[in-house]
């Protein structure tokens, strides 16, 4: 799903063998999202360190603009707090994905800084819980 066009330039897609290892690191969670009962996307979090927060690292949709997403990260910051006892969740997007961005926005994430990648800037957004 993320090599495909649209999902490829807003993510640094991964190699098979890449998810096989991350999906083995304890430190990182695969989330599948289904959309009547079909594999509709995933998500990769990570735990950090300080037992309070959450990397949203990764989110991918194989059909986009049917709300399937934003229901996802409801679902995902529920699961967040309830199962793994988080209290804030953060991420970072190119500056230049502006719909991602306006979804983050729409839903509560708030920006709280800005980063370099490569020749891009990325922004930092969290939540808390």
């Amino acid at each position: 799903m993320e090599h495909a066009e649209g999902a490829r330039e807003l993510v640094i897609p991964y190699s098979h063998q890449t998810h096989l290892e991350k999906i083995a690191d304890p430190k990182l969670i695969y989330l599948r999202i289904l959309n009547a009962g079909v594999l509709a996307g995933f998500f990769i979090l990570a735990l950090d360190t300080d037992q309070q927060s959450v990397e949203f690292r990764r989110i991918v949709v194989a059909t986009k603009g049917q709300g399937i997403g934003q229901t996802a990260i409801g679902l995902m910051e529920r699961f967040c707090r309830a199962t793994l006892g988080r209290t804030r969740i953060w991420l970072d997007v190119f500056e230049s994905n502006a719909r991602s961005r306006h979804i983050y926005e729409k839903l509560g994430y708030r920006k709280c800084g800005q980063q370099a990648h490569a020749d891009k800037t990325l922004i930092v957004y969290e939540k808390l819980l």
